[in-house]
């Protein structure tokens, strides 16, 4: 493990409503442009100083914690990155104490899906922490149709007198991340930059519509600017910003949506973000507005694109689902469909990474990548499609060659059922095909062994 010393980091104040009674520590990232097949990460992260243990001396407190980062390759399962840090800093007067710890680590990762394990904890007592696990799917920015990168969410953006120094410095900006999330009394202003790549593309030289849009949990719009851009370059950063001081509490959704009418061509990136005034009243209103698939990248999806993940998502779908999806017609439907389709497999509905749906896509990519043959993509074979829906197996018994014997796979499941297996065996030397489960619901043969003898 690769461990650093220090690494700078900013101050900022604390939220009131944040909970001391546990450890407080904050995670977020954003996918910026690299090149053609990689795409840069910004993991952000904040520890809030009354949940450090605090080393008096004379004059000062000195404050440690550790910032730890685990980076795997989802569909080999394989570890690529494993740093840690010490986040070292010292008070000397009362008017830097209760505010948290700021700063950003980076990381440029080729395209793919990635299981991301990020961990505070308290140095001098390493077993008080907190981790987060995002799955992160990494599609190149450059190159292709025009697109959005993520957008980073901001306590302040400095562009006139911006520190180049700073660790929060990029493209004449000095963008401060705010890995919470959380704005209203103490935070009134939520401050945002993006990136917008390969306007090139764009044939005609007429204007683009940038739209930004800021909707609350029941989808209604609260804020709506609209500006139009010549696409005169590759690329180009755009900031802005969003008042929320008189907004209720509630969680809210920044839409950025590159619009070109005379292309009809459009794509969005969205942000999710927490406001909490509570002396603001709540109002009662009822779900209107723009659909959760706008919202989400189902939004954008073509056609072809939709009937592709769907026929990929028929493992885990229902008799009733699957009858559903072939009665629709409309590219909107479909968008709409897949979305709800996805949001009801969320094993955390607050969570609009959706862990599950981004694992699930992981598993189709290791299919393919494992088993797919000169007639067959892997996610359509059956161990493809096994994998698909039942994750790795704990353990494999391989049999490749043995006298009078087809090679043979026996996959084992210890945590499903209180523990099944899948035999797989190759039949015609073409694939390997399932001859036996002791899962329900799946093919079942006692006697597959008679199967795999050469006669």
């Amino acid at each position: 493990m690769k461990k650093n010393n220090i690494i700078f980091v900013l101050l900022f104040p604390c939220l009131l409503f944040a909970q001391q009674s546990k450890f407080e520590f904050e995670f977020d990232y954003a996918q910026f442009a690299y090149d053609e097949g990689s795409n840069f990460i910004e993991f952000y992260y904040s520890f809030d100083q009354n949940s450090l243990l605090h080393e008096k001396t004379d004059s000062s407190v000195i404050l440690e914690g550790i910032l730890e980062v685990q980076i795997s390759d989802s569909a080999i399962q394989n570890e690529i990155i494993k740093q840690e840090w010490i986040i070292s800093h010292e008070i000397f007067d009362d008017e830097e104490k209760g505010k948290s710890l700021v700063g950003v680590v980076s990381f440029v990762l080729p395209k793919g899906i990635y299981k991301c394990v990020v961990v505070g904890k308290d140095a001098p007592n390493s077993s008080i922490n907190r981790a987060y696990t995002e799955y992160i799917r990494v599609e190149p920015f450059i190159g292709g149709n025009i697109s959005i990168s993520d957008i980073q969410l901001a306590s302040k953006i400095i562009q006139n007198n911006a520190n180049s120094s700073s660790i929060f410095y990029k493209n004449s900006y000095e963008v401060v991340p705010i890995p919470g999330s959380i704005f209203g009394e103490n935070q009134p202003v939520v401050f945002h930059y993006f990136e917008l790549y390969n306007l090139n593309v764009i044939k005609h030289q007429e204007a683009v519509r940038l739209n930004t849009i800021v909707v609350n949990s029941l989808g209604n719009p609260v804020f709506n600017k609209s500006k139009m851009i010549k696409p005169s370059a590759g690329s180009r950063v755009e900031v802005g910003t969003v008042i929320v001081h008189k907004l209720p509490t509630d969680t809210y959704t920044l839409i950025i949506a590159l619009i070109d009418s005379i292309g009809n061509y459009g794509v969005t990136s969205s942000k999710r973000f927490y406001v909490y005034n509570p002396s603001i009243a709540v109002e009662q209103t009822t779900p209107e507005g723009l659909s959760g698939a706008f919202l989400s990248h189902f939004g954008v999806m073509s056609e072809e694109e939709t009937d592709d993940l769907f026929e990929k998502s028929r493992y885990i779908a229902t008799v009733s689902e699957l009858d559903q999806y072939k009665k629709l017609t409309s590219i909107e439907g479909k968008r709409e469909f897949l979305y709800q389709f996805w949001k009801l497999r969320n094993p955390n509905p607050l969570d609009d990474r959706n862990t599950h749906y981004l694992n699930y896509l992981s598993r189709i990519e290791a299919s393919n990548q494992q088993f797919s043959t000169l007639g067959r993509t892997g996610w359509k074979t059956d161990r493809g499609r096994v994998l698909i829906t039942y994750g790795e197996p704990n353990d494999i018994e391989r049999f490749p060659s043995q006298t009078d014997v087809r090679p043979y796979e026996i996959w084992h499941y210890h945590d499903i059922e209180g523990g099944v297996i899948f035999v797989f065996a190759d039949l015609t030397g073409l694939d390997y095909t399932l001859l036996h489960s002791t899962l329900r619901g799946e093919i079942r043969d006692d006697a597959w062994v008679r199967r795999i003898y050469v006669r």
